[in-house]
């Protein structure tokens, strides 16, 4: 089922891995899929949005070793990216500065859901395989509440953890549109996982994301 329309983005499907020009515009990019998996869906909206827009790959997917060059027509900088494989699994890379990069990859040598800052100049990467990735930090952040339907409980802990830890709402609720300032000590490193529940008992969760380099997440 596709979700509400809100940006749309034109894309030519380039099958193989070789060598990448780079971007012949300030937001374009490769989506590129080095998971081992295929990608059955994939959404790219700015930051700004509070909705995914439609499946930027229609009726088609994105074998394993594929990608996508993507031409947003919004001229937003920081876009949000998410991708569902065949499983139903979901990965994303948020607050990502397209303007900056030319390939965004998922999987790879930094696995999926690990956000690679780029490197200077063109070639640079997000994702898995290539560019730097920020180990410290102030891993604190603000999560925004996008979805539309209050949420209940909120959990941030570090992926090297292995419990969520205290509910971050306590006795509080986070209406769609709010938002809530999240602070997480610099010593547990810049890799979060995110689990909220909303008011139906329902759960997402969001594991591997790099909050370092990002001010604020959209939870959508």
């Amino acid at each position: 089922m596709r979700l509400m329309r809100r940006a749309f983005v034109a894309l030519a499907v380039l099958l193989g891995l070789g060598a990448l020009a780079p971007a012949q515009a300030q937001n374009r990019f490769y989506l590129i899929n080095n998971s081992g998996e295929v990608i059955r869906e994939a959404y790219v909206s700015s930051s700004r949005v509070q909705n995914w827009g439609p499946d930027i790959l229609g009726s088609s997917v994105l074998p394993a070793g594929n990608q996508v060059f993507v031409t947003p027509t919004f001229g937003d900088c920081v876009l949000d990216v998410r991708v569902v494989y065949m499983s139903g699994r979901e990965a994303t890379r948020m607050g990502v500065n397209a303007c900056s990069i030319t390939r965004i990859v998922f999987g790879g040598g930094g696995g999926n859901g690990v956000y690679q800052q780029p490197g200077a100049g063109a070639g640079a990467v997000i994702g898995g395989g290539g560019g730097a990735a920020v180990t410290s930090g102030n891993p604190s952040f603000n999560l925004i509440n996008g979805t539309g339907t209050t949420i209940r409980e909120v959990y941030a802990s570090s992926s090297q953890q292995s419990n969520w830890g205290p509910d971050r709402l306590g006795a509080n609720v986070l209406n769609p549109g709010g938002n809530i300032y999240i602070g997480l000590p610099g010593s547990m490193g810049c890799m979060t996982d995110i689990r909220v529940v909303f008011m139906n008992g329902a759960s997402q969760e969001r594991r591997g994301i790099e909050t370092c380099s990002i001010g604020s997440l959209t939870w959508r």
